[in-house]
């Protein structure tokens, strides 16, 4: 059997996870001839098919699962070996892959990047924005270095430091601002708007309204905060967005913000990282980045 490389492995990888030839290619940032050649070349080097190839999809062989696992593990064994040589040099530079929950990425990433820029100059942040079942999972298969997510996550490999809490605000039509604002439980009785499933941020806000996970009546789903504001300042429903929303949610919509009754709703946003990262002291101080950078967001007297 010839040497296998650790491209063939990555391509693999990113075959298996996307299931598509393009899109995997396009990930790798390589041509899908070029992709599709280092499959074959591998599939050819270890006798045997990684893969089955239909006409509109792709699954992995017994043997491609295996292999998959296996070489998940390399790429992890890999990474951390680059990790322990940045770890040692003690200076923060060379790639970081930071992932960020969609409800914290458009108004905190702007203060975390001119921030980094600025203090680690040979820092090459690269971002992913995405869910937290993706983010833990990239996390986990060593495809991110560390996420800034809601708290808890409550898995026994990672290490989580909690950065900062903010409140949760209802947002209403602009002619609804002086109803009084109304109890949590009635809430759920009223068209909800939240955001679709698989945003942690839905779920803390329906464990608030002490909703059920499943669709309420009355209840319609968006993709982002910018589609629930909107929806809102459209007289559709009413909607809860975090604080660090608010301003540049709601500065082009018709509706009105107002703060719960005590206690008010709220979540603690934080930073996890894998347990057996050589990085942890500096992964800590870009945690400490993100909260100046969140600490900068902060409204006045709040």
């Amino acid at each position: 059997m010839k040497n296998l490389t650790l491209k063939q492995i990555r391509y693999f990888e990113a075959l298996a996870r996307h299931r598509h030839f393009g899109r995997a290619a396009e990930d790798c940032a390589v041509t899908q001839p070029a992709l599709s050649m280092q499959i074959r070349d591998l599939e050819d080097s270890l006798g045997a098919a990684l893969i089955e190839r239909a006409a509109r999809q792709i699954r992995l062989t017994g043997f491609g699962e295996v292999f998959l696992a296996r070489g998940k593990e390399i790429l992890r064994a890999v990474d951390e070996l680059e990790g322990l040589a940045r770890a040692e040099s003690g200076q923060l530079s060379g790639r970081l892959r930071i992932g960020v929950i969609p409800t914290v990425a458009p108004y905190l990433l702007p203060g975390i990047i001119a921030r980094l820029g600025r203090r680690f100059p040979e820092l090459s942040p690269q971002l992913r924005e995405t869910v937290t079942p993706r983010l833990i999972e990239e996390l986990t298969d060593g495809r991110l270095d560390a996420a800034v997510i809601a708290l808890p996550v409550s898995e026994p490999s990672l290490t989580e430091m909690p950065l900062f809490t903010e409140r949760f605000v209802l947002v209403r039509p602009q002619e609804d601002a002086a109803k009084p604002v109304p109890h949590p439980e009635m809430l759920s009785q009223m068209r909800l708007l939240l955001l679709e499933e698989g945003h942690c941020f839905r779920d803390q806000a329906l464990s608030y309204c002490g909703a059920s996970p499943g669709r309420p009546r009355e209840m319609l789903d968006g993709s982002t905060l910018s589609t629930l504001v909107q929806m809102v300042g459209a007289g559709i429903g009413i909607t809860l967005i975090p604080e660090m929303a608010v301003p540049v949610e709601t500065r082009a919509a018709p509706v009105s913000v107002a703060r719960f009754r005590d206690p008010q709703p709220h979540r603690t946003i934080g930073m996890v990282w894998r347990r057996s990262s050589p990085m942890e002291a500096q992964l800590s101080q870009i945690a400490a980045v993100v909260r100046e950078a969140a600490e900068g967001l902060r409204p006045a007297g709040a």
